[in-house]
């Protein structure tokens, strides 16, 4: 070709995996392109400052570097492409390639190289390998010797990639001894590291937004935003996130709550630990207002982002955030939809997966927050499913209901305990949105689907599968009497069941004669047997002994798994509702209990079940032990 060079199954590596695709050097710059379809790598030779050309196993690659701190490797050339490309790359851009040296003796000890956004790990003289601190998402020391780096995900890499195939991140162990990064008391030889290949790079923040509360990934972070990338720094974590990553931003503000959420959607997502987040839920507070200048030259501000971006703001934190993010990025904005719930509000309360939360019917899907954060498309769904409350197995109520989502991957979404007057709202919503409902009935709510029962507005609706139940136990209710209730000897009886003596109901019946139930001709002999029982309990008063103190020794009971889930939830509860009194929070997890289903609840039953298994073998022991003290006792008398 008269205008550059194409190459086929070139392989893009750098930034994670191995993707092959075509390869395109023209005099504009180059250009590569994921086979099969996908996002465009394409680089403008005036962006170019340096090319590598290294023999690796059974091929050869190319590296380029660019301003913005990128590195780029394209691998799968043949020798004789070498000299051809030089030549051109020599004749276009005035760059010529250097040559570099592979490492392939295996030593995993040498000597760390950081040049600008590049660090290299090199063994003598030879490059064992190298990586773009620009790709770096997380640093963290560990120790006082080790350092890790985390990478992102390549943006260019689909979910369906096997994640063996690229690194996610490594660790340096660095020996106090070395000389090339010494170290003090302050600040040790591996802190001396990570400042230098510190995410935040030397790259200016263009805007600081202190102390933000962000939910998912849970912390309190300083949020920055550079031109490129965007930054949370946290005491323990620190994040960097490349603008290519963020999807789409929500701004939806919290019904009836001084607090708004602002959502990134991230398309690789962020990880910590074995934890990935797709979403960074950030909670800001409504009222507060802030007044932030950027820090851009005015020719920049002019020329790259004009009409995007203004030198100065002024507003709601929320919305100055979300401004200044969608105008460096270019991320999309999504905001609530035409949705009203019954109290005007942009969402309906709701939980999922045993956790309370809002679930905001949007213009094109669904999105639950604030944990688990999920975002359901319209066009991800097969169909919607509205069910009476505890349809599932739970008791029945007729003042709420459940939807359920079914997506085309069969996966299912059930969000709980939606409020009955919220029926006709969201109604309305999903049929204008043209979903498919399951159980309509005759398809206008009649004959029997669960909407003809949720769309009547009065409470005392009858519901007919409640009706069944209750028609069930009426049956089977029996009408011999309940000697157990009266044979309690420490229940003197309810004032209400007090229907002996002169002023029973009965006496007031105006002389009208009716033939007695035999639940009233049975309540009229309870007096006596409690008359009975009450003489006994005097005669018996005097024998009573005093109560037994406790024996400290005594091994401690076994925990009920209820008691298990409140330990590892109550933290999290208090913390997202620190307004909350005690008695609140109880409510609220015995409420969650209560939601939970019998696989949720499985980790802490088994807690329990070891637990239990504690506490019989303690108490054989204690018992055994007891016994002896008694005989040895009995001897020395």
């Amino acid at each position: 070709m008269t205008d550059g060079h194409l190459f086929n199954n070139i392989s893009l590596g750098g930034r994670g995996g191995n993707n092959p695709g075509q390869f395109k050097l023209y005099s504009g710059g180059l250009a590569w392109k994921k086979q099969g379809g996908g996002k465009t790598i394409e680089v403008d030779k005036s962006d170019i400052i340096s090319v590598t050309w290294m023999g690796i196993p059974r091929s050869y690659q190319l590296g380029v570097w660019t301003k913005e701190g990128l590195f780029y490797r394209f691998f799968g050339f043949r020798e004789q492409d070498v000299s051809t490309l030089t030549t051109f790359i020599e004749k276009n851009t005035g760059i010529t390639p250097e040559e570099k040296q592979l490492s392939v003796s295996g030593h995993n000890w040498g000597g760390i190289e950081i040049n600008g956004n590049m660090l290299s790990f090199n063994v003598g003289s030879k490059e064992a390998f190298e990586v773009s601190l620009a790709d770096v998402s997380q640093t963290q020391m560990q120790g006082k010797t080790d350092v890790v780096l985390e990478f992102h995900v390549d943006d260019t890499t689909g979910a369906n990639e096997v994640r063996e195939r690229f690194v996610d991140g490594f660790k340096f162990h660095v020996p106090t001894s070395n000389t090339q990064f010494p170290g003090d008391e302050n600040c040790p030889s591996a802190q001396a590291i990570l400042n230098k290949a510190d995410v935040g790079s030397s790259e200016e923040a263009v805007v600081t937004f202190d102390g933000i509360a962000i939910l998912t990934p849970r912390g309190r972070y300083s949020v920055e935003l550079h031109l490129s990338f965007l930054r949370l720094q946290g005491q323990a974590n620190d994040f960097k996130i490349q603008y290519s990553s963020i999807l789409r931003l929500f701004v939806l503000p919290k019904s009836n709550n001084p607090h708004t959420f602002v959502v990134i959607t991230l398309d690789p997502p962020i990880r910590k630990g074995q934890t990935l987040y797709p979403h960074i839920v950030i909670q800001f507070e409504t009222e507060a207002v802030v007044e932030r200048n950027l820090t851009l030259d005015e020719e920049i501000l002019a020329e790259k982002y004009k009409d995007r971006l203004e030198g100065s703001y002024k507003g709601l934190i929320h919305e100055v955030f979300a401004k200044v993010l969608r105008g460096i990025s270019g991320a999309k904005v999504t905001r609530p939809s035409t949705f009203r719930s019954c109290q005007d509000g942009y969402a309906v309360k709701s939980s999922l997966k045993a956790e309370d939360g809002l679930l905001y019917p949007l213009e094109k899907g669904f999105f639950f927050l604030p944990k688990p954060p999920t975002l359901i498309l319209h066009e991800e769904i097969e169909y919607v499913e509205f069910e009476r409350h505890g349809a599932g197995g739970a008791s029945i109520s007729s003042h709420y209901f459940d939807l359920l989502v079914k997506l085309k991957n069969d996966q299912e979404h059930l969000f709980r305990n939606i409020q009955r007057n919220e029926y006709h709202n969201l109604f309305n919503f999903i049929s204008g949105k043209h979903l498919k409902i399951l159980n309509l009935g005759d398809g206008q709510g009649r004959a029997g689907g669960v909407t003809a029962v949720l769309q009547s507005t009065d409470d005392d609706a009858v519901d007919p599968h409640l009706e069944r139940i209750k028609n069930q136990a009426g049956d089977e209710e029996s009408d011999e009497e309940d000697e157990d209730f009266v044979a309690d000897k420490d229940d003197s009886g309810s004032p209400t069941d007090d229907s002996g003596g002169e002023g029973s109901d009965g006496s007031l019946s105006g002389g009208e004669k009716e033939k007695p139930s035999k639940k009233e001709a049975s309540s009229s002999k309870v007096p006596l047997k409690k008359r009975k029982q009450k003489s006994a309990d005097a005669e018996g008063s005097e024998k009573r002994k005093p109560k037994k103190k406790k024996d400290p020794n005594a091994p401690k009971r076994a925990i009920a798994p209820f008691m298990y889930f409140s330990k590892a939830e109550r933290a999290n509860l208090k913390n997202s509702n620190p307004e909350l009194a005690t008695t609140e929070i109880a409510k609220k997890l015995g409420e969650r209990w209560q939601k939970m289903t019998a696989e949720e609840k499985q980790p802490y039953i088994e807690q329990s079940q070891v637990d239990k298994k504690r506490y019989a073998e303690e108490s054989a022991a204690y018992r055994g032990a007891a016994t002896v003290d008694v005989e040895s006792g009995a001897g020395s008398e």
